[in-house]
């Protein structure tokens, strides 16, 4: 047989084969609301500084995510506290901590176009950042890294929280 074109052609039909070529994809269009991140994220503030990298590390990813940030502060204070000497003292010190946490909190979220609360509790750290993960349905739960020589022995927030597995938990140095 002769082709079109003056080629001899055998008449048998050349079969396409599939070189793995990339095919033609077809677009994924998400719901405008759906996202694959975090819808809330808890971070733990007590003013120490590796807390306040996780603030920052949290605060990044609620911005680049478009999620909600909730700041904690757990006031941790002893049986019998108010009949310490000093004891006064103290707490005017924890209460102008807990305002400036606020205010750099507010002022970032508000230039970065965070939507961030900040929650202050007392009582023990790892009962209250359980208590207000679960309450606000925390997605993910950010602390820094303990610092206190004492946690290697009894264990650290971070290290408690990993341990009750309810909340995917990022220890930040």
């Amino acid at each position: 047989m002769t082709s079109t074109d003056g080629v001899e052609d055998d008449g048998v039909e050349e079969e396409q084969e599939d070189r793995g070529e990339p095919q033609e994809r077809q677009e994924y269009h998400a719901h405008p609301e759906s996202k694959d991140g975090p819808s809330l994220i808890l971070v733990g503030v007590d003013g120490t500084e590796t807390s306040l990298r996780a603030a920052a590390y949290a605060g990044g990813l609620a911005r680049r995510q478009g999620s909600r940030l909730v700041v904690l502060y757990v006031a941790t204070t002893p049986a019998f506290y108010g009949l310490a000497p000093g004891s006064a003292t103290a707490a005017t010190a924890q209460s102008e901590l807990v305002q400036n946490l606020e205010q750099v909190l507010e002022e970032g979220a508000a230039y970065y176009g965070i939507d961030a609360t900040f929650e202050v509790r007392h009582g023990d750290p790892f009962g209250e950042f359980s208590r207000v993960a679960d309450e606000t349905r925390a997605d993910l739960v950010v602390v820094g890294v303990s610092t206190h020589a004492g946690h290697r022995l009894v264990g650290s927030l971070g290290v408690r929280l990993v341990r009750a597995g309810k909340w995917p938990v990022t220890v930040v140095p």
